[in-house]
Protein backbone atom coordinates (compact mmCIF):
# COMPACT_ATOMS: atom_id res chain seq x y z
CA UNK A 1 0.00 0.00 0.00
CA UNK A 2 1.45 3.34 -0.97
CA UNK A 3 -0.39 5.74 0.75
CA UNK A 4 1.24 7.75 3.76
CA UNK A 5 -0.29 6.27 6.81
CA UNK A 6 -0.39 9.43 8.95
CA UNK A 7 -1.94 11.67 6.25
CA UNK A 8 -4.38 8.59 6.24
CA UNK A 9 -5.18 8.33 10.12
CA UNK A 10 -2.76 10.62 12.11
CA UNK A 11 -5.52 13.72 13.43
CA UNK A 12 -8.31 10.47 13.59
CA UNK A 13 -9.97 9.24 16.37
CA UNK A 14 -9.35 5.64 15.51
CA UNK A 15 -8.05 2.06 16.55
CA UNK A 16 -5.42 0.84 14.06
CA UNK A 17 -3.70 -2.48 13.44
CA UNK A 18 -0.89 -3.49 10.98
CA UNK A 19 -1.24 -6.79 9.62
CA UNK A 20 -4.17 -7.69 11.38
CA UNK A 21 -5.35 -11.30 11.75
CA UNK A 22 -8.69 -11.07 9.93
CA UNK A 23 -9.68 -13.93 9.00
CA UNK A 24 -9.29 -15.82 12.52
CA UNK A 25 -12.16 -13.00 13.16
CA UNK A 26 -14.53 -14.49 10.90
CA UNK A 27 -16.80 -17.23 11.61
CA UNK A 28 -15.19 -19.49 9.81
CA UNK A 29 -11.93 -18.99 11.60
CA UNK A 30 -9.80 -19.16 9.03
CA UNK A 31 -7.59 -16.94 6.08
CA UNK A 32 -5.00 -14.53 6.18
CA UNK A 33 -4.54 -10.54 6.62
CA UNK A 34 -4.99 -7.19 5.91
CA UNK A 35 -2.52 -4.87 5.77
CA UNK A 36 -4.61 -2.21 7.48
CA UNK A 37 -7.78 -2.77 10.03
CA UNK A 38 -8.93 0.63 11.51
CA UNK A 39 -11.85 0.90 14.26
CA UNK A 40 -13.08 4.42 14.21
CA UNK A 41 -14.21 5.80 17.52
CA UNK A 42 -16.56 9.06 16.27
CA UNK A 43 -19.22 9.21 13.03
CA UNK A 44 -16.95 12.12 12.04
CA UNK A 45 -13.61 10.23 11.81
CA UNK A 46 -15.28 7.51 9.53
CA UNK A 47 -17.04 9.85 7.16
CA UNK A 48 -13.15 11.98 7.71
CA UNK A 49 -11.34 7.95 6.45
CA UNK A 50 -13.80 7.46 3.92
CA UNK A 51 -13.16 10.94 2.12
CA UNK A 52 -9.48 10.24 2.65
CA UNK A 53 -9.36 6.68 1.00
CA UNK A 54 -11.61 7.82 -2.04
CA UNK A 55 -9.70 10.91 -2.64
CA UNK A 56 -6.33 8.30 -2.64
CA UNK A 57 -7.85 5.71 -4.33
CA UNK A 58 -7.63 3.40 -1.14
CA UNK A 59 -9.63 0.37 -1.28
CA UNK A 60 -11.70 -0.29 1.50
CA UNK A 61 -13.65 -3.35 2.89
CA UNK A 62 -15.74 -3.61 5.72
CA UNK A 63 -15.74 -6.32 8.39
CA UNK A 64 -18.96 -6.55 10.63
CA UNK A 65 -19.79 -9.92 12.33
CA UNK A 66 -17.20 -11.83 9.78
CA UNK A 67 -20.47 -14.28 9.64
CA UNK A 68 -20.33 -15.00 5.58
CA UNK A 69 -17.15 -14.13 4.92
CA UNK A 70 -14.02 -16.04 3.11
CA UNK A 71 -10.50 -13.85 3.39
CA UNK A 72 -8.08 -16.11 1.00
CA UNK A 73 -4.90 -17.22 2.83
CA UNK A 74 -3.08 -14.37 1.00
CA UNK A 75 -4.63 -12.17 2.84
CA UNK A 76 -5.66 -8.79 0.86
CA UNK A 77 -4.50 -4.78 1.00
CA UNK A 78 -6.26 -1.56 1.74
CA UNK A 79 -8.55 -0.47 4.23
CA UNK A 80 -10.60 -3.15 6.35
CA UNK A 81 -12.88 -0.91 8.61
CA UNK A 82 -14.93 -2.11 12.27
CA UNK A 83 -17.72 -0.49 13.71
CA UNK A 84 -17.11 -2.31 16.85
CA UNK A 85 -17.06 0.95 19.36
CA UNK A 86 -19.81 1.94 21.19
CA UNK A 87 -20.67 4.63 19.06
CA UNK A 88 -21.61 2.49 16.43
CA UNK A 89 -23.13 -0.69 18.62
CA UNK A 90 -26.35 1.50 20.28
CA UNK A 91 -29.90 0.53 20.25
CA UNK A 92 -32.09 3.65 20.90
CA UNK A 93 -35.71 3.63 21.35
CA UNK A 94 -38.26 6.30 20.78
CA UNK A 95 -39.53 8.14 23.52
CA UNK A 96 -42.61 10.02 22.80
CA UNK A 97 -45.50 8.46 22.37
CA UNK A 98 -45.65 4.51 22.17
CA UNK A 99 -42.26 2.75 21.98
CA UNK A 100 -42.63 1.39 18.25
CA UNK A 101 -39.77 2.24 17.00
CA UNK A 102 -35.49 1.90 17.45
CA UNK A 103 -32.25 3.71 16.12
CA UNK A 104 -30.15 0.60 16.06
CA UNK A 105 -26.59 1.65 14.52
CA UNK A 106 -25.12 -0.71 11.96
CA UNK A 107 -22.49 -2.34 13.92
CA UNK A 108 -24.64 -3.50 16.19
CA UNK A 109 -24.69 -7.44 16.87
CA UNK A 110 -28.19 -9.17 15.79
CA UNK A 111 -28.40 -11.68 18.89
CA UNK A 112 -27.99 -8.17 21.11
CA UNK A 113 -30.72 -6.88 18.62
CA UNK A 114 -32.93 -9.26 19.18
CA UNK A 115 -32.57 -9.95 22.59
CA UNK A 116 -32.90 -5.91 23.85
CA UNK A 117 -36.43 -5.59 21.33
CA UNK A 118 -37.74 -8.69 23.08
CA UNK A 119 -36.72 -7.36 26.51
CA UNK A 120 -38.52 -3.87 25.51
CA UNK A 121 -41.77 -5.70 24.51
CA UNK A 122 -41.07 -4.98 20.52
CA UNK A 123 -41.84 -7.66 18.01
CA UNK A 124 -40.66 -7.90 14.33
CA UNK A 125 -37.02 -8.87 14.92
CA UNK A 126 -37.47 -12.38 16.66
CA UNK A 127 -37.17 -13.83 12.48
CA UNK A 128 -33.19 -12.97 12.74
CA UNK A 129 -33.10 -15.30 16.23
CA UNK A 130 -29.61 -17.42 15.68
CA UNK A 131 -28.54 -15.27 12.66
CA UNK A 132 -24.92 -14.31 13.41
CA UNK A 133 -23.73 -11.11 12.22
CA UNK A 134 -24.24 -7.13 12.73
CA UNK A 135 -27.38 -5.22 11.36
CA UNK A 136 -25.45 -3.17 8.90
CA UNK A 137 -24.47 -7.14 7.16
CA UNK A 138 -27.80 -8.30 7.69
CA UNK A 139 -29.35 -5.19 5.72
CA UNK A 140 -26.56 -5.43 2.98
CA UNK A 141 -28.01 -9.44 2.04
CA UNK A 142 -31.37 -8.96 3.20
CA UNK A 143 -30.65 -11.59 5.93
CA UNK A 144 -33.46 -13.69 6.95
CA UNK A 145 -34.75 -17.26 6.58
CA UNK A 146 -38.35 -19.35 6.93
CA UNK A 147 -39.54 -17.04 9.99
CA UNK A 148 -39.07 -13.65 7.79
CA UNK A 149 -36.24 -11.13 7.07
CA UNK A 150 -34.54 -7.69 7.55
CA UNK A 151 -35.90 -5.75 5.11
CA UNK A 152 -39.29 -6.05 6.21
CA UNK A 153 -39.41 -4.04 9.40
CA UNK A 154 -37.21 -1.38 8.30
CA UNK A 155 -38.42 2.75 7.79
CA UNK A 156 -34.97 4.28 7.01
CA UNK A 157 -31.51 3.91 6.44
CA UNK A 158 -28.04 6.44 7.59
CA UNK A 159 -24.96 5.51 4.84
CA UNK A 160 -21.91 6.92 4.87
CA UNK A 161 -21.48 6.48 0.50
CA UNK A 162 -17.32 5.41 -0.53
CA UNK A 163 -16.77 9.06 -1.32
CA UNK A 164 -17.29 9.81 2.43
CA UNK A 165 -20.90 11.75 1.34
CA UNK A 166 -23.91 11.00 4.14
CA UNK A 167 -27.51 9.40 2.91
CA UNK A 168 -30.33 9.17 4.00
CA UNK A 169 -32.64 6.71 3.03
CA UNK A 170 -36.06 6.46 3.53
CA UNK A 171 -38.77 3.51 3.22
CA UNK A 172 -39.79 4.57 -0.43
CA UNK A 173 -36.37 4.60 -1.86
CA UNK A 174 -35.58 0.95 -0.42
CA UNK A 175 -36.09 -2.50 -2.09
CA UNK A 176 -35.46 -5.60 -0.18
CA UNK A 177 -35.59 -9.04 -1.63
CA UNK A 178 -34.47 -12.70 -1.09
CA UNK A 179 -30.60 -12.46 -0.37
CA UNK A 180 -31.34 -8.23 -2.12
CA UNK A 181 -31.01 -4.91 -1.31
CA UNK A 182 -30.94 -1.93 -3.38
CA UNK A 183 -28.29 0.01 -0.78
CA UNK A 184 -25.74 2.21 -2.43
CA UNK A 185 -22.03 1.08 -1.94
CA UNK A 186 -20.83 2.45 1.61
CA UNK A 187 -21.40 1.61 5.39
CA UNK A 188 -24.76 1.44 6.80
CA UNK A 189 -24.14 4.17 10.01
CA UNK A 190 -27.97 3.06 11.38
CA UNK A 191 -31.57 2.27 10.59
CA UNK A 192 -34.88 2.94 12.36
CA UNK A 193 -36.85 -0.49 12.53
CA UNK A 194 -40.80 -0.10 13.11
CA UNK A 195 -41.89 -2.70 15.35
CA UNK A 196 -44.76 -3.72 17.55
CA UNK A 197 -45.35 -3.52 21.26
CA UNK A 198 -46.21 -6.67 22.60
CA UNK A 199 -46.17 -9.27 26.00
CA UNK A 200 -42.06 -9.54 26.65
CA UNK A 201 -42.75 -12.85 27.94
CA UNK A 202 -44.80 -14.52 24.24
CA UNK A 203 -41.93 -12.03 22.32
CA UNK A 204 -39.05 -14.32 23.81
CA UNK A 205 -40.76 -17.54 23.82
CA UNK A 206 -41.19 -17.49 20.05
CA UNK A 207 -37.66 -16.07 20.06
CA UNK A 208 -36.22 -19.27 21.90
CA UNK A 209 -38.93 -21.29 19.17
CA UNK A 210 -37.01 -20.11 16.15
CA UNK A 211 -33.73 -20.31 18.17
CA UNK A 212 -34.35 -24.60 18.72
CA UNK A 213 -35.70 -25.04 15.35
CA UNK A 214 -32.59 -23.34 14.03
CA UNK A 215 -29.89 -25.53 16.72
CA UNK A 216 -32.08 -28.22 15.92
CA UNK A 217 -31.62 -27.92 12.03
CA UNK A 218 -28.07 -26.37 11.65
CA UNK A 219 -24.65 -26.97 12.56
CA UNK A 220 -24.50 -23.91 15.10
CA UNK A 221 -21.35 -25.27 16.86
CA UNK A 222 -19.19 -25.61 13.84
CA UNK A 223 -16.80 -23.17 12.39
CA UNK A 224 -19.07 -21.79 9.86
CA UNK A 225 -20.35 -18.89 7.41
CA UNK A 226 -24.10 -20.26 7.90
CA UNK A 227 -25.54 -21.33 4.26
CA UNK A 228 -23.06 -21.23 1.10
CA UNK A 229 -24.96 -20.83 -1.30
CA UNK A 230 -28.51 -18.98 -2.42
CA UNK A 231 -32.05 -20.95 -2.54
CA UNK A 232 -32.27 -20.73 -6.62
CA UNK A 233 -35.16 -20.29 -7.93
CA UNK A 234 -36.34 -23.41 -10.43
CA UNK A 235 -39.85 -23.10 -12.37
CA UNK A 236 -40.54 -19.87 -10.29
CA UNK A 237 -39.98 -21.80 -6.56
CA UNK A 238 -37.64 -21.33 -4.68
CA UNK A 239 -35.39 -24.46 -4.00
CA UNK A 240 -33.36 -24.69 -1.04
CA UNK A 241 -29.94 -25.51 -2.07
CA UNK A 242 -29.37 -27.71 0.91
CA UNK A 243 -31.30 -29.98 -0.25
CA UNK A 244 -29.83 -30.29 -3.95
CA UNK A 245 -26.72 -30.39 -2.56
CA UNK A 246 -27.49 -33.49 -0.46
CA UNK A 247 -29.41 -35.16 -3.56
CA UNK A 248 -26.34 -35.10 -5.51
CA UNK A 249 -24.43 -37.02 -2.65
CA UNK A 250 -22.03 -34.37 -0.70
CA UNK A 251 -22.90 -34.51 2.92
CA UNK A 252 -19.57 -34.93 3.85
CA UNK A 253 -17.50 -34.43 0.90
CA UNK A 254 -13.95 -33.24 2.49
CA UNK A 255 -11.36 -31.28 0.70
CA UNK A 256 -8.26 -30.60 3.70
CA UNK A 257 -10.23 -29.33 6.66
CA UNK A 258 -13.12 -28.10 4.88
CA UNK A 259 -16.22 -30.04 5.14
CA UNK A 260 -19.99 -30.14 3.90
CA UNK A 261 -21.79 -30.45 7.20
CA UNK A 262 -23.94 -33.80 7.57
CA UNK A 263 -26.62 -32.15 9.40
CA UNK A 264 -27.45 -29.73 7.22
CA UNK A 265 -25.71 -29.85 3.20
CA UNK A 266 -25.95 -26.01 2.82
CA UNK A 267 -23.03 -25.28 5.53
CA UNK A 268 -18.98 -26.05 5.12
CA UNK A 269 -17.73 -26.34 8.43
CA UNK A 270 -13.72 -25.82 9.30
CA UNK A 271 -11.15 -27.36 10.84
CA UNK A 272 -8.33 -25.24 12.45
CA UNK A 273 -5.99 -27.06 10.08
CA UNK A 274 -8.34 -25.79 6.90
CA UNK A 275 -7.18 -23.13 4.33
CA UNK A 276 -9.60 -20.63 2.83
CA UNK A 277 -8.77 -22.47 -0.69
CA UNK A 278 -10.03 -25.60 0.90
CA UNK A 279 -13.32 -24.03 1.46
CA UNK A 280 -13.22 -22.52 -2.30
CA UNK A 281 -12.31 -25.63 -3.68
CA UNK A 282 -15.32 -27.36 -1.71
CA UNK A 283 -17.84 -24.49 -3.12
CA UNK A 284 -16.51 -25.31 -6.62
CA UNK A 285 -17.00 -29.46 -6.24
CA UNK A 286 -20.48 -28.37 -5.00
CA UNK A 287 -21.37 -26.32 -7.80
CA UNK A 288 -19.56 -28.26 -10.20
CA UNK A 289 -22.02 -31.51 -8.61
CA UNK A 290 -25.45 -29.66 -8.43
CA UNK A 291 -24.78 -28.37 -11.88
CA UNK A 292 -24.28 -32.09 -13.48
CA UNK A 293 -26.80 -33.46 -11.13
CA UNK A 294 -29.52 -30.87 -11.18
CA UNK A 295 -28.32 -28.46 -14.50
CA UNK A 296 -29.18 -25.51 -11.67
CA UNK A 297 -25.83 -23.18 -11.10
CA UNK A 298 -25.71 -22.52 -7.54
CA UNK A 299 -24.96 -18.86 -6.76
CA UNK A 300 -22.25 -18.17 -3.71
CA UNK A 301 -23.88 -16.66 -0.30
CA UNK A 302 -20.55 -16.49 1.22
CA UNK A 303 -18.57 -13.37 0.08
CA UNK A 304 -14.94 -14.00 -0.42
CA UNK A 305 -12.33 -11.19 -0.27
CA UNK A 306 -9.24 -11.98 -2.19
CA UNK A 307 -6.44 -9.85 -4.38
CA UNK A 308 -6.90 -12.26 -6.72
CA UNK A 309 -8.86 -11.24 -9.81
CA UNK A 310 -10.26 -14.51 -10.50
CA UNK A 311 -11.29 -15.25 -6.34
CA UNK A 312 -12.71 -12.27 -4.88
CA UNK A 313 -16.00 -10.74 -4.31
CA UNK A 314 -16.63 -7.20 -5.15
Amino acid sequence: MDVNRSNLLGDLAVDVAFDAPIGAMTWFGIGGRATMLVKPQTEDALVTLMQRCHQSGMTVRVLGGGANLLVDDSGIDGVVIRLDHETFTRLRFNRQGPVDRVRVMGGTDLFKLVNETARHGLDGVGQLAGIPGTLGGALRMNAGGAYGDTGQVVDSVSMVALNGERLDLSRDQLQFDYRYSNLPNGIVLSAVLGLEPGDPVAIRSKVREIFAYKSASQPMADNSAGCAFRNPTVNGERVPAGRLIDEAGLKGFTIGGATVSDRHANFISTTPQATARDVMNVMAEIQARVQDHHGIALQPEVVTWSDDPGVGTP
